[in-house]
C-alpha cells in the first residue's frame, strides 16, 4: 500500500525528458535552418529536417510553413542577442561586457544579412519586414551604455541611437566573406570612440606618472612631461 504514491508520481518524472527533448529538437531545427537558409533562401524544408535529425511530423509541428520558420529564426536570434547583454553584465565588468556583446551583435548582423533573401520571401505576404528586433536590441544597448557610463568607462551622453549609427558599417560587410576580421576591427574603432572623453580614462591620465613629478635615481626631480 505504501508504494502507491510512488506509482502516481512516476508519470510526472517521465514527462520532463520529453519536454527537454522537444526543446532540443526545436533549437536544433533553428540552428540548422539558419545555416541552410543563409546559404540558400530556397533550401528545402525536408532537407533542413533531415539534417537536424528530426522527422517531418516533428518539424511541421514546430514550424507549419517556411514563413513561420524564417520569422522564428529571426526572433530567436534577436532574443539571444538581447538576453546576452544582461548575462554578460553579471559576469564581466561593464567595459568587457560591452565589447563582448558587440561581437555577439556582429554575429547577429551577419546572420540577418545572410537571411535577407529568405526574410524578404517569407514576409512578402505580410507586406513588410518584421519589426520584432529593434526595441529589444535598443533596450540591450541602453542597458550596456548605462552600466558603462556609471562606471566611467565611456564618454557620457551616448544614446542607443548614437551607438547604432556608429556601428552602421556592419551592414556593409559581406556575410559570405571573411567578416570576422572586418567586424572586429570596426567594433574596436567604435569602442575606442566610446572611450574617448570617458571620466575614468581622464582620471587615469591626470593621476598617472606622466603628469606627475618623477624622482630620478640620483634624487633630483624632473617633470613627467
Amino acid at each position: 500500500m505504501r508504494n502507491k504514491p510512488d506509482k502516481k508520481q512516476a508519470p510526472l518524472h517521465s514527462k520532463a525528458p520529453l519536454r527537454s527533448d522537444a526543446q532540443r529538437n526545436r533549437e536544433r531545427i533553428l540552428e540548422v535552418a539558419l545555416e541552410e537558409l543563409t546559404r540558400s533562401a530556397d533550401a528545402p524544408l525536408s532537407a533542413i529536417a533531415k539534417k537536424a535529425g528530426v522527422g517531418q511530423g516533428t518539424f511541421y509541428r514546430n514550424f507549419p510553413n517556411r514563413e513561420a520558420l524564417v520569422l522564428e529564426i529571426y526572433r530567436h536570434e534577436v532574443q539571444q542577442v538581447a538576453d546576452t547583454a544582461s548575462e554578460l553584465l553579471e559576469t564581466r565588468d561593464p567595459e568587457q561586457a560591452l565589447r563582448e556583446w558587440m561581437d555577439r551583435l556582429a554575429q547577429y548582423a551577419m546572420a540577418k544579412a545572410g537571411l535577407a533573401d529568405a526574410l524578404r520571401k517569407a514576409t512578402t505576404s505580410r507586406g513588410g519586414k518584421p519589426e520584432v528586433g529593434h526595441s529589444r536590441i535598443s533596450s540591450a544597448v541602453a542597458l550596456l551604455l548605462e552600466a558603462n557610463e556609471q562606471a566611467g568607462t565611456i564618454r557620457p551622453g551616448v544614446t542607443p541611437d548614437d551607438f547604432v549609427l556608429a556601428i552602421a558599417g556592419l551592414w556593409q560587410i559581406d556575410p559570405h566573406g571573411d567578416w570576422h576580421g572586418q567586424a572586429g576591427r570596426l567594433m574596436n574603432l567604435v569602442m575606442d570612440g566610446l572611450r574617448t572623453g570617458a571620466p575614468g580614462a581622464e582620471a587615469a591620465r591626470t593621476t598617472g606618472p606622466s603628469v606627475r613629478s618623477i624622482t630620478n635615481a640620483d634624487g633630483t626631480g624632473s617633470s613627467g612631461r
